[in-house]
């Protein structure tokens, strides 16, 4: 790439200041003349017909290659945090819960997630919410939570502490 690019900085330059293209629909007409001259002048045939890309082996997942991985450790509720999601890790037949085990999420270029666990992808699915975020949306009529007041400042629980011992 770097010296087809070095060659069309060298030679297109100089095609376009000869024919004295000054707008873009100019340069444009050049080009289309420019660039079949120039696959045929340059162009190599290759040694061998084909494909020069081997065929992947059976069995090759293109999305457990191509991810960002992130480890990760299993909370004692069995939910991976990711970001800004919680993953719940379902229950296998082998073992029903994977609390504090060490796992990874893969991150895919397209934006899904998945847990694996050793070469085991795990069965996942959104968290349910965390107490304290259900606490706020199951409070009648509030949106925040509850703020206590201060005790005032001659309240009992103010005074100083007496130890009664005899």
């Amino acid at each position: 790439m770097e010296r087809l690019w070095k060659t069309f900085q060298d030679r297109l330059t100089s095609e376009l200041r000869l024919v004295g293209a000054k707008t873009k629909e100019t340069a444009n007409q050049v080009l289309k003349s420019f660039l079949p001259e120039y696959n045929q002048r340059f162009r190599v045939s290759a040694r061998e017909t084909g494909s020069a890309y081997r065929k992947p082996v059976a069995g090759f997942k293109p999305d457990e290659y191509f991810c960002y991985k992130y480890p990760r450790t299993v909370g004692p509720d069995n939910v991976v945090r990711f970001v800004n999601h919680r993953l719940q890790i379902l229950p296998h037949p082998e073992r029903a819960s994977y609390a504090r085990c060490k796992v990874q999420v893969y991150a895919g270029l397209n934006g899904n997630l998945a847990v694996y666990y050793g070469n085991r992808r795990l069965d996942t699915s959104p968290a349910p919410l965390e107490s304290t975020q259900l606490r706020i949306l199951t409070t009648v009529g509030q949106t925040t939570p509850r703020i206590y007041p201060k005790p005032s400042p001659n309240h009992p629980w103010r005074g100083r502490f007496k130890a009664y011992f005899d």
